[in-house]
């Protein structure tokens, strides 16, 4: 079946007890068993929900996975991926990682004796000169967050398979409605649900996708271990979200098309960073793997006075934390999602302070684009 369909119908049959359409919050923390030994095939709300289990099928279905498992928040969903290492183990990931996943691959996990190695994935090259006889796992992020670079995911594959790597992709960015790393050959998809897949900025939550069963049953091992699991109502709320994405995502991408090559043409503004572009250095293998160029554009305004002046200038684009919502956001990456990186590694990526990241949303273009014409035109003052 079509996405659209998938995503409505995909893991969200009909309650079985009363024949509602839309799946049950099951609020419980517990279940009755029909006799010492058994029971209904729910034990305990950590372990297993339903309406986190119709949750998680209509992600593996989107995604295309063997299994899929919800998390309390995407930075669990990622911790989760690194419980599949132990000590001693390596890690080559994307450089221009979101600044919490950096956070917590340097600031916790090196604790436990797990290196990284942070290179720039865009170009193959640099990961075949990072492997190490330890290393085990490629964190791949595409389009980066928030410099928008674009890895060959299927070139990853290949340096996988030829070492017996597991290939993470974080799929935020894209969702699956315009990208699907498991076809392509990856191992696991991870998502902040809180972004485009839920899409109303009213959860928090995270996604493990994972292509091999093996994969699936330790990460499973561990969601239920640790605990970070989806709460129903949570779930239910993703779930909703869920049901609108292709139509959600069309429009995103549409409006995001607009805006950046309306950015791209404006004399006050310096670099924008958008795959759509077709001087965009990875716009080739944007158009070959991806079905869309989404909604997240960065843009440099040259120093953190004009940033500052553009972010405060603007009326419908919300300042704020996050992305992904129906709701257009706008955000300074230096000073909010990639303050925990050095100063220096962020400037060796091009992240200045004077670069401004916005998540288009689904409002009228026109006002979208009245709207950024104001910022540009309070950078004069």
């Amino acid at each position: 079946m079509g996405f659209s369909t998938d995503a409505i119908h995909a893991g969200q049959e009909p309650d079985p007890a009363t024949g509602a359409v839309s799946v049950p919050i099951y609020q419980t923390s517990t279940y009755a068993q029909t006799e010492l030994g058994r029971d209904k095939g729910f034990d305990y709300a950590r372990s297993i929900n339903p309406t986190r289990l119709a949750l998680e099928r209509s992600l593996a279905a989107l995604e295309g996975g063997k299994s899929a498992f919800a998390f309390s928040s995407g930075m669990a969903a990622i911790t989760t991926v690194m419980m599949l290492l132990k000590a001693g183990d390596h890690v080559i990931s994307s450089a221009n990682t979101y600044g919490g996943t950096y956070r917590l691959f340097v600031h916790i996990f090196q604790q436990f004796g797990i290196s990284f190695s942070f290179v720039d994935t865009s170009r193959t090259e640099q990961i075949r000169h990072a492997l190490r006889p330890e290393t085990r796992l490629v964190y791949v992020e595409t389009p980066t967050n928030p410099m928008m670079e674009i890895t060959d995911l299927e070139a990853v594959v290949v340096i996988c398979r030829e070492r017996n790597l597991i290939s993470v992709c974080d799929n935020t960015f894209m969702s699956p409605f315009l990208q699907r790393p498991l076809a392509l050959g990856f191992d696991i998809v991870v998502h902040s649900t809180t972004k485009f897949i839920n899409g109303h900025s009213d959860s928090v939550g995270g996604a493990i996708i994972t292509a091999r069963p093996e994969h699936g049953e330790r990460i499973g091992f561990a969601q239920n271990s640790a605990g970070a699991i989806l709460g129903p109502m949570d779930s239910f709320l993703v779930l909703r979200g869920i049901k609108t994405l292709g139509v959600r995502m069309q429009r995103h991408d549409a409006n995001g098309r607009a805006l950046a090559a309306l950015l791209a043409d404006h004399p006050r503004v310096g670099q924008v960073y958008y795959p759509g572009l077709p001087d965009h250095p990875g716009h080739e293998i944007a158009v070959r793997q991806m079905d869309g160029f989404g909604a997240m554009i960065a843009l440099d305004l040259g120093s953190l006075e004009a940033a500052r002046a553009f972010l405060n200038g603007l009326r419908i684009f919300t300042l704020a934390e996050s992305l992904g919502g129906v709701e257009s956001l706008a955000c300074h990456p230096a000073s909010m999602t990639h303050a925990a990186v050095p100063q220096e590694d962020r400037q060796r990526m091009g992240l200045t302070d004077g670069l401004a990241r916005l998540s288009v949303g689904i409002e009228d273009l026109e006002d979208l684009e009245e709207d950024v014409e104001r910022g540009l035109a309070a950078m004069k003052s």
